[in-house]
């Protein structure tokens, strides 16, 4: 339990008793009731607005309601005042007992620290991210959706949520049957027939050779060798399923390992044509057509359309406008076929089936226009019950000492993920895509990502955590036979740590827990990451005051209890960026080399 939950459990129990005591009316919703960090530091430690949110159902003036809850707060243990501010917010001053005692648990929870039960008896989340279409290797700008969907995961798990990381592999439609005739493109040249762009035209008449990159000549050449000639001559009627199915399964096993080299992980993979094939799409449609959702109609024309190109004619649409979106949603082509969306609104069905009621669709900004009808299925589909969130994520702008890189050798006309991995490191990746809101461009230096400097991100943040174990490595100097186990700090005198800047270190180590939980609420996993700075930048402005004022530094000669009080404080602020780190999926290294 984190420091604000205890004073917010302390805060429930006062109110409880004045209601006992007449002084507030019985049954009372404290569900409001919320306690944080005050807006300026010099105000307290907590600050609760108990009073502001309670008065008017209990018809009282909230500041005086505030008074006589401040005088019961300001008797509790580890308060050493309670003040009324404004119209009625109350302030607490905590003793610094209260934070030294936050710094043990920290230390004891090690890299679990901030995990909480925040989550836990909650619904089970669905996370679905990357879902790249099965027609190449990921490129840099996947990568983003990537580590944001597998960190929001993680940071959701740390929460303590039931989460399904989800992958759907949209192998259906005509982007797959174009892949198949540009890997029988390659099959042909594996063969000795090598096509030009024209003579593909010529062979294969209103059929674009879409794939060009280098990736699909060893897929070619392995179907030459599973099949032989066999396939050669024979009407893309007979070929094209056995090629489709062969390359989507060399791409997906491409992706999946381009995601394990970006430490990214998937539960479960869905395929879209399974999806189709199995009835759910007609499965999900008909459910909706008997709630009343699905209708015959006719769309007005869009807005700006010259009317001479508009054919209105009947369509079966969705209602989506009952759920929030601008217009209603056509789900049948002309020809009979279902639309996309349709598809998406089974997969979104048989994800509620599942018991995935709320949902998180992590996509690229290309989709922002998709949002709305999607939200408004997912609640038709779940009866109000579930919700989606969608993450879109903003570009990527990849650059090499500021100017831009768009070309690789491999895919033919963009930078592969595979290609930055392993140029730069999953770690520097993975923590480069969270140091922005997925919904703002990132620009992502190749150089720089990798220089060790403070001006680095990566390399401020890990340095801190190195630096913090160096101190008990100068320790071993000035004190060969100290124990520095974790046993010792646990057990260290922390009541020595009374300088303002320590303490204030420490209540920013208190800080975490509440962090995870205010980033899991939001789903966002970057505020972790402006968390760490903050934390870092007051772990290193007060490493280096020990420069100019060596009775701060954290080794101290000849005062052993002092020096492994300094190493707790060290130590705490490292478990707090291990604990980040592995929310992110990055290595929290010990010794920069």
């Amino acid at each position: 339990m984190s420091v604000f939950k205890e004073y917010l459990s302390i805060i429930q129990i006062q109110l409880e008793v004045m209601a006992g005591a007449g002084e507030l009316p019985p049954g009372l919703d404290f569900g409001r009731v919320s306690v944080e960090p005050p807006r300026e530091a010099a105000h307290g430690d907590v600050s609760t607005n108990a009073a502001m949110v309670l008065a008017k159902p209990a018809q009282t003036n909230p500041r005086a309601l505030a008074t006589a809850l401040a005088a019961r707060l300001g008797r509790a243990e580890g308060v050493v005042s309670a003040e009324v501010a404004g119209p009625g917010f109350i302030n607490l001053r905590l003793a610094p007992e209260v934070w030294r005692a936050e710094l043990g648990r920290a230390l004891e929870a090690r890299e679990r620290y901030g995990d909480t039960d925040h989550g836990t008896g909650k619904a089970p989340v669905n996370v679905e991210y990357v879902s790249a279409n099965p027609t190449g290797p990921l490129h840099v700008g996947h990568a983003r959706g990537a580590v944001i969907g597998d960190a929001l995961a993680a940071l959701l798990e740390k929460a303590g949520y039931t989460v399904l990381r989800e992958y759907y592999i949209n192998d259906a439609g005509a982007q797959i049957d174009k892949l198949a005739f540009s890997t029988f493109a390659r099959y042909l040249e594996a063969l000795g027939e090598a096509l030009t762009e024209e003579s593909f035209a010529a062979r294969f008449p209103g059929m674009v050779w879409e794939y060009r990159g280098e990736y699909l000549a060893p897929v070619g050449a392995a179907l030459a060798r599973s099949h032989g000639a066999a396939l050669k001559n024979a009407p893309p009627e007979t070929w094209l399923p056995v090629v489709r199915d062969f390359a989507v399964a060399a791409m997906m096993a491409l992706i999946k390992d381009d995601l394990a080299a970006l430490g990214i992980r998937h539960d479960v993979f869905t395929s879209e044509r399974a999806i189709v094939a199995a009835g759910k799409v007609d499965e999900a449609l008909t459910a909706l057509e008997g709630a009343g959702h699905i209708y015959t109609g006719v769309l007005e024309p869009p807005k700006g359309m010259v009317l001479d190109d508009w054919e209105p004619r009947p369509q079966t649409l969705f209602r989506a406008t009952a759920f929030g979106d601008d217009v209603d949603r056509p789900l049948m082509k002309s020809d009979g076929t279902w639309t996309y969306f349709a598809a998406d609104i089974a997969y979104h069905w048989d994800k509620a089936r599942r018991g995935y009621l709320d949902q998180i669709d992590v996509w690229g900004a290309d989709h922002g226009g998709y949002v709305k009808r999607m939200k408004a299925a997912v609640s038709a589909v779940t009866v109000g019950k579930g919700a989606l969130d969608v993450k879109l994520c903003q570009l990527v702008n990849l650059l090499e000492r500021g100017q831009p890189v768009r070309m690789s050798k491999r895919a033919g006309n963009f930078v592969t993920l595979r290609e930055v991995v392993d140029e730069v490191g999953k770690d520097v990746v993975r923590f480069m895509m969270l140091t922005r809101k997925n919904d703002a461009p990132l620009d992502f230096d190749l150089a720089k990502a990798t220089e060790q400097s403070l001006d680095n991100p990566v390399f401020y943040v890990q340095y801190a955590h190195a630096r913090a174990y160096s101190a008990a490595r100068h320790a071993k100097e000035a004190f060969p036979e100290l124990d520095l186990s974790l046993a010792a700090l646990c057990a260290a005198d922390l009541s020595r740590l009374d300088h303002r800047g320590e303490l204030d270190l420490i209540r920013s180590i208190a800080g975490w827990p509440r962090q995870v939980e205010m980033a899991a609420d939001a789903h966002e996993p970057h505020r972790l990451a402006f968390y760490l700075f903050e934390l870092v930048a007051a772990f290193h402005s007060h490493w280096s005051k020990g420069n100019a004022e060596p009775n701060l530094r954290f080794v101290v000669p000849g005062d052993r209890a002092l020096t492994l009080a300094r190493l707790a404080l060290a130590r705490g602020v490292a478990t707090v960026i291990a604990s980040g780190l592995k929310v992110f999926g990055v290595a929290a290294v010990e010794e920069l080399r």
